[in-house]
């Protein structure tokens, strides 16, 4: 695995990472996964999972396509748990991904930052919820995503960095990022993943 090797050329990340390997998830439907990816937004992973689920019963547990997400009420999306601001953002996306054809195929065709700059345009996603796209659905090796909390307070600790400044602290982020070229996204699984196993002070 060259990922591997590329990694651990970052003295400080080799500490981390040990000799698993990571296989990078795979999901189809991308439209739904962005729908999802909103639905998570400021969650615990166990309340969004609850209320995904609520959401693929309203289909009778199937994955719905936008338009089907369209087609149901206002206030049955809101019903299960949804805020009016989230109903409101994945009507967005589903509207948008019928105006623009978006499929996993044409998605996939696109560079990272083509589709950063395509589905940012949708009111309620941000370039943030399109990296998690990038890492969690699509495959893409090498995004990094300098503003989630947990790559920032995992970076921070294993590289003794200061957070006081979020702006010096992403500049460095960064930086320290660099090295790990072309294969960032297995380097933030591996800080996820000792992030929620160290204990963080």
């Amino acid at each position: 695995m060259s990922y591997l090797k590329q990694l651990k050329k970052d003295s400080k990340l080799a500490t981390i990472i040990g000799n698993e390997k990571i296989q990078l998830p795979s999901h189809a439907n991308i439209p739904l996964r962005l729908m999802a990816s909103i639905m998570s937004q400021q969650l615990s992973t166990q309340v969004a999972k609850i209320l995904y689920g609520r959401f693929i019963e309203l289909f009778k547990g199937k994955e719905p396509k936008p338009q089907q997400v369209l087609d149901v009420p206002f206030d049955d999306l809101k019903g299960i748990g949804l805020s009016i601001g989230k109903v409101f953002y994945i009507q967005n996306v589903a509207q948008f991904c019928i105006e623009n054809k978006i499929t996993d195929k044409k998605l996939q065709k696109m560079s990272d930052e083509e589709i950063i700059e395509l589905l940012t345009q949708i009111k309620g996603v941000g370039r943030w919820t399109v990296e998690m796209l990038l890492m969690f659905s699509l495959e893409r090796e090498d995004v990094f995503a300098v503003d989630d909390l947990g790559i920032q307070q995992a970076m921070a600790k294993l590289y003794r960095l200061k957070t006081d400044d979020k702006k010096k602290l992403k500049e460095k982020m960064l930086t320290i990022a660099e090295q790990w070229k072309p294969y960032r996204t297995y380097a933030c699984m591996y800080l996820w993943r000792w992030k929620d196993t160290a204990p963080m002070e």
